[in-house]
């Protein structure tokens, strides 16, 4: 009973992670999704939507870690940021809030608890970018690409 309680915990606690991991890669997985329905509904069968799904996914990631470190114009920086972290804040308001309404009665405090969800999860999404992520790091330090 209680190693089925732990595992319990793990599994809400996993599954937190990844909707929290998911929804702050919210614009990477929706290309993936996107190009991977669309791959297979063109015939490309399940293993190729998914290796077309995942390349979209990675391509839309580094390419936007990439324009993020080189672009030197601070306004288009923040373009670039605002297209990943605003859909990661939809997607963040849209979890926290869905998971509320499992124990929350008070739409109040639904709303409240959303939107505190879509900013630190929107937020997660700018820094991840800002961060470069390990493609980013491993690109500045080299010293080719120092600015």
């Amino acid at each position: 009973m209680i190693i089925a309680l732990l595992l319990s915990i793990a599994a809400v606690l996993f599954l937190c992670w990844l909707l929290f991991t998911l929804a702050s890669l919210a614009l990477p997985f929706f290309a993936a999704l996107l190009v991977g329905l669309w791959a297979h509904q063109a015939g490309a069968g399940i293993a190729g939507a998914l290796v077309a799904g995942l390349s979209a996914g990675i391509a839309t990631l580094v390419a936007g870690q990439l324009a993020f470190i080189f672009v030197r114009a601070a306004w288009v920086r923040v373009l670039i940021a605002l297209i990943f972290a605003v859909p990661a804040a939809v997607a963040g308001y849209h979890a926290v809030h869905g998971l509320m309404a499992i124990g929350i009665a008070s739409e109040g405090w639904r709303q409240t608890f959303g939107a505190v969800g879509a900013v630190v999860i929107g937020t997660s999404a700018w820094l991840r970018l800002a961060g470069g992520g390990g493609v980013g790091r491993r690109l500045e330090q080299s010293s080719q690409f120092q600015r």
